[in-house]
């Protein structure tokens, strides 16, 4: 697309006899010819950087030259670097943008046949970009399809995703570590439109950070993932890497949804894996370390599964094989609302490994108090948190209850006891 682009430009260019330049939508530079008369910044600065500044992005748009349908003149503005006018031309297929086709005014006024040219350059323009933005959409979508296989539960289906991920060139072959992140809501409901976008831009913009072919991005009803791939790089490199770059995720995905939604999105990290095709293990560690983060609210908003601790063993079991788990004499105090109190008592004593000091000045209560609190535990559950395996039970309990908050106070499965 880019040399057909070229071609089109060499060819006005010659015919115009002056300079003329492409740009995408978004004012990416895409082609351009040789200058024949002077210059100003922002032609400098799109072509050394194939891209331009959001304050001369802004200034386009409030000339309303996305609005436009037909030649325009686009004014100076010194400001930001705009020193000589402009003529451009929309590119549009179907009344869609797609581009821009520009003439700069130190090559001498823009008469009608200049006028006719630049319409007719936008015009071949639209058909070679459109075409392009087909075959990209429709490569992007055949590679979404493939990371879906490359995470499903089949074996022989995700060894034929790798193979055909390497071989048509989207992804490289090396170790991997998956990212995923969530936005609010509940574990398995869709998202809200607009959470959805978020996490599509976020997840994308995230994945142009990386060389290509090194990242490859999937948007779920209710995640998306960001499957990252670290050529030639030891476990610890691709785990101090993978975790750099969801910092930068989290920081993408809140400035998408707002500093209003800052503390509702989160960022799990999945181990590293040696080879593409094991890419599902990770994928499943940082689903569920993000699913983690979201529901104890505890453990920060961007979590590698490895810090997970009793919540990775947890994760994996479902919430009726968690009910059957909890000590019988624990569940009631779970379920009554009335017990919050005492609950927070337990939770607060048994993190701080039983240390009466430090739990009373964490509750900030008085130790006698607190001894209180806890005799009347162990009334109504009949633990003895004096002993090793009660305290155990009593623990692996609330963590339980951390992560399934609904669990039922009763089943009708036998009682088991940690």
């Amino acid at each position: 697309m880019v040399s057909e682009l070229q071609r089109l430009v060499d060819a006005f260019g010659a015919r115009l006899g002056r300079s003329i330049a492409v740009d995408d939508a978004r004012l990416k530079l895409l082609a351009y010819n040789a200058h024949s008369g002077d210059v100003d910044d922002a032609r400098i600065e799109s072509v050394m950087h194939r891209g331009v500044s959001t304050a001369l992005v802004a200034h386009v748009c409030e000339q309303g030259a996305a609005q436009a349908f037909d030649v325009f003149t686009l004014p100076p503005c010194p400001r930001i670097g705009i020193t000589m006018e402009r003529v451009g031309m929309p590119i549009r297929h179907d009344d869609v943008l797609l581009g821009f086709v520009w003439l700069i005014g130190s090559d001498g006024p823009v008469g009608d046949r200049a006028v006719e040219l630049l319409r007719e350059a936008a015009a071949q323009a639209a058909l070679i970009l459109h075409r392009g933005h087909l075959g990209l959409e429709a490569a992007r979508s055949h590679a979404r399809e493939l990371v879906r296989d490359l995470i499903a539960p089949d074996q022989a289906l995700r060894t034929e995703a790798g193979v055909a991920l390497v071989e048509e060139e989207h992804a490289v072959a090396g170790p991997v570590a998956v990212l995923v992140a969530m936005v609010g809501g509940e574990e398995g409901e869709p998202l809200a439109e607009e959470h959805s976008l978020a996490l599509e831009l976020a997840v994308d913009r995230c994945r142009r950070r990386l060389p290509p072919s090194r990242g490859l991005a999937l948007t779920r009803p209710d995640h998306a993932l960001l499957l990252t791939i670290w050529p030639g790089a030891r476990s610890q490199v691709v785990e101090r890497n993978a975790a750099e770059l969801a910092e930068v995720l989290r920081e993408m995905l809140v400035t998408e949804l707002g500093l209003g939604l800052a503390g509702l999105c989160w960022v799990g990290i999945g181990g590293p894996r040696p080879r593409l095709t094991e890419a599902r293990s990770s994928y499943e560690e940082a689903r569920c370390a993000a699913e983690v983060a979201r529901i104890t609210g505890t453990l920060g908003h961007v979590v590698a599964h490895g810090q997970l601790g009793v919540y990775a063993l947890l994760g994996k079991l479902t919430p009726d094989q968690l009910a059957q788990g909890i000590h019988p004499g624990l569940r009631p105090l779970l379920s009554n609302p009335a017990h919050r109190g005492l609950v927070e008592t337990l939770r607060v004593y048994l993190d701080h490994a039983g240390d009466a000091r430090h739990a009373a000045t964490a509750l900030h209560v008085h130790r006698s108090t607190l001894y209180k609190r806890l005799h009347r535990v162990e009334q109504l559950t009949g633990l003895r948190l004096d002993v090793g395996d009660d305290r155990l039970a009593a623990h692996l309990g609330l963590k339980t209850a951390e992560l399934h908050p609904r669990l039922p106070a009763s089943t009708n499965a036998p009682d088991v006891v940690f």
